[in-house]
């Protein structure tokens, strides 16, 4: 069945999370409540929602807000009716029998709770409703997680649910893992006890709230707000109702229990008001000091708060949890523990909650955004190595022992194809949507044909053959070795490949070129080395933009500064609907010098703004890098001409090397390498028009002195330099340009200020 009008009922937090990425996906939604103000308010808080849950304003006319006693007749031609209300039984049944009279056959229903068991919401249903009413859990903000867990029971009709797990991967964009009815589904299960392991531990070694913070955190390939910020930032009063609830539902034998007891210091701060960022503050709290915002942590051995300082534990930037565990210091042993107990809790529940392994490592990566599951973690560290260092006491899981019994590995390769330890069938093939081209499963069983410490190239394969470059620096910033791979597969790709893709599984695609080599070389006056690297960026660019194969990137997260100017000189981008794109040197002084300044100036000179008025055509990318103009959809980048119309959407994360490989087949046969560009720019006679805009700009204190001197240089860089309107320059000419402009800022201490505080705080600095 074709799904293509939805109703939410509720319009809290996640039913207007819920209609946003319907709407996103095109499809008209109505969002009804007890009355339609509170549903035309939630369509307010969306439209206002930062960061945004639409992809493009004009998404909130797809959300019809509405009453549920007064609108209820429109459920009679609804595809899918999907339950956001109030954690209560008894209000949901009442609605799902209101559902039942007036729905039509076969429309889909579903609750979206995370903690009512499925067979508790459907046992007073009829037999038709039971079959095609499930659990669609999805995680907050809706349009930003991945994850979406659908909850199926033997009641179903498998076959009519499974549209509902079509609907949400190909239009919804989510990865959808379907799950048993068990308490907390699986990404709650394994995700909360992580997270309290991760507290627990710290309590009994003695941490401080900060060291905690910084193991548990992107050294273990985990977000970076660690365990005691996530804690603030879900609510420390969710997380206690949370682990009531597992208490309650888990049997007294699973050790979640051990780690899940209430703990006086949680009881203490939610008795004090200090709930997370929602309430006073938490384990962090801001305070004002001498007028200024501090942030301080809290000492919970005394319950005192103090300045709270980062501290260097001398940790991996990068994901590299052996590094991390086989220390012989306090900090290993944590790691160690958690990462023991979390692997031993998550192969406990193999095969009895579920058989597939791989689903647990999705909602772990998709729902808690990990960077690799408990297994491919397990699958790093080594089966022997992992049980060789658990003490002799530590119970081994049955699938464990099994995988160690049979000396088989989590994963292998057969065929050319992916498979997977099955506990009751052996090996069996990787799960995919159909379609879905996986590199972390590519990744679990194979090596890369290149590999340096920054960048790795990998062989695929779809409807073309191709290679993919992949990155692996923190926010994979891009740097000298990130550039010799982008080389090697440009060379790769001449003798035996359609094509190449540039992608990833982190959470950005690219933060931009490391700004900490920049300002070493800068206070060594080590300015020929920037020149050389900048040159050798953009020559590199330069021959993937006019390679005579199709380039495709495919950015998701993050693809700013440096990395924009990458994607922007491919063939082709598909783009993940959830990208940041956009060009924001001028943040730290600097101008695009990868070939960026040349490349927005190429995408908007035959634009019908334009007109082909070169003083127009200055101006608008002037404004554009000014400002540090970044878009946070595909949407609103066309708009801005961040991308191209050859350059497409991708609704969902996993299948961006799908499309990828699609263009590529699509194109191979016929693609024509782009020809050079030429430009007509005006010189100095826009430069009067662009300094009344940086004077105007200093007069309402929006930039400071060095404001001014950036965008003069901007400016001059865009203008063309020493040219007129009469002279044709070449795409080499404004290479030349970009650098000359960016060793002239670079040299100047305000730019150099401007980095350091940047790299020291992630903000910029006026100045």
């Amino acid at each position: 069945m074709k799904i293509s009008k939805v109703v939410v009922i509720g319009s809290g937090t996640m039913g207007s999370g819920i209609a946003a990425q319907v709407a996103n996906a095109g499809l008209q939604v109505y969002l009804l409540d007890l009355t339609k103000e509170i549903a035309a308010k939630a369509c307010e808080r969306i439209k206002d929602s930062r960061p945004p849950l639409l992809m493009e304003e004009n998404n909130l006319n797809k959300i019809i807000p509405g009453s549920i006693d007064n609108d209820l007749e429109i459920l009679k031609d609804a595809d899918w009716i999907v339950e956001a209300v109030v954690e209560r039984i008894d209000i949901k049944k009442s609605i799902y029998s209101k559902i039942d009279t007036l729905r039509k056959p076969g429309t889909l229903v579903s609750s979206n709770t995370s903690s009512i068991p499925l067979k508790v919401l459907s046992e007073d249903m009829s037999k038709e409703m039971k079959e095609v009413f499930c659990i669609t859990h999805f995680f907050n903000p809706v349009r930003y997680m991945r994850l979406l867990e659908l909850v199926i029971g033997p009641q179903n009709d498998k076959e009519k649910i499974n549209d509902l797990v079509v609907f949400g991967d190909k239009i919804l964009g989510k990865t959808v893992v379907v799950c048993s009815d068990s308490p907390g589904f699986l990404g709650n299960r394994v995700g909360v006890y992580a997270m309290q392991v991760a507290m627990t531990e710290a309590f009994n070694l003695g941490l401080s709230v900060e060291e905690a913070d910084a193991v548990f955190g992107r050294p273990l390939g985990i977000p970076k707000t660690g365990i005691f910020g996530l804690y603030d930032l879900i609510g420390i009063d969710l997380m206690a109702d949370v682990l009531k609830s597992f208490i309650k539902e888990l049997p007294k034998s699973d050790s979640f229990h051990e780690v899940g007891k209430e703990l006086p210091i949680i009881n203490q701060l939610i008795a004090d008001g200090y709930t997370g960022r929602k309430g006073k503050g938490g384990f962090f709290r801001m305070n004002k000091s001498s007028g200024a915002k501090v942030l301080e942590s809290l000492n919970y051995r005394n319950n005192t708060y103090h300045e709270s300082k980062k501290v260097d534990l001398a940790l991996p930037d990068v994901m590299d949890v052996m590094k991390v565990i086989e220390r012989e210091d306090v900090y290993g042993k944590y790691a160690w523990s958690i990462m023991k107990k979390t692997i031993l809790y998550a192969s406990s529940l193999v095969p009895d909650v579920t058989e597939n392994f791989n689903d647990i490592d999705d909602t772990m990566k998709c729902g808690f955004n990990w960077s690799k599951g408990p297994f491919e973690i397990l699958n790093e560290i080594g089966i022997e190595n992992f049980v060789s260092k658990l003490n002799q006491d530590e119970e081994i899981p049955s699938f464990i022992k099994q995988l160690l019994d049979q000396k088989n590995s989590l994963f292998k390769t057969s065929d050319n194809a992916v498979e997977y330890f099955h506990p009751k069938h052996f090996y069996v093939p990787m799960q995919r949507p159909d379609g879905v081209i996986s590199l972390s499963d590519i990744k679990k069983s194979s090596k890369p044909i290149y590999t340096n410490t920054s960048a790795s190239i990998w062989e695929m394969s779809g409807k073309s053959k191709f290679i993919c470059v992949e990155f692996h620096t923190k926010a994979n910033a891009l740097d000298g070795l990130t550039n010799d791979c982008l080389m090697k597969a440009h060379d790769l790709c001449n003798d035996k490949y359609d094509g190449i893709v540039i992608a990833n599984d982190a959470m950005q695609f690219s933060a931009g070129v490391n700004l900490n080599y920049f300002y070493d070389r800068a206070v060594n006056k080590e300015f020929k080395d920037i020149d050389i690297f900048l040159n050798n960026f953009q020559q590199s660019l330069y021959q993937l933009q006019h390679a005579k194969f199709p380039v495709v990137s495919c950015p998701s997260g993050l693809a700013i500064g440096g990395g924009y100017e990458l994607i922007s000189q491919t063939s082709f981008i598909a783009a993940h609907s959830n990208s940041v794109l956009g060009l924001v040197e001028s943040l730290v002084g600097l101008i695009p010098a990868g070939g960026g300044c040349k490349e927005m100036l190429r995408r908007w000179a035959t634009h019908s703004e334009i007109k082909n008025d070169p003083r127009l055509l200055s101006l608008k990318v002037f404004n554009l890098i000014g400002y540090a103009t970044t878009a946070d959809s595909p949407i609103k980048a066309k708009a801005q001409q961040f991308l191209g119309e050859q350059d497409i959407m991708v609704m969902s994360k996993d299948r961006l090397i799908e499309e990828a490989d699609n263009l590529i087949f699509s194109k191979k046969e016929t693609y024509q390498p782009l020809d050079s560009a030429s430009f007509s720019l005006p010189g100095s006679t826009v430069m009067s028009d662009m300094m009344d805009i940086l004077h105007g700009l200093k007069d309402k204190k929006i930039i400071g002195e060095h404001g001014i001197e950036v965008g003069k240089k901007l400016g001059y860089m865009l203008s063309g330099g020493d040219t007129t309107p009469s002279t044709i320059l070449t795409e080499q000419n404004l290479y030349d340009l970009e650098r000359e402009i960016f060793i002239d800022l670079i040299k100047q201490k305000p730019t150099q200020e401007r980095i350091r505080h940047t790299l020291d705080t992630g903000k910029p600095l006026f100045n």
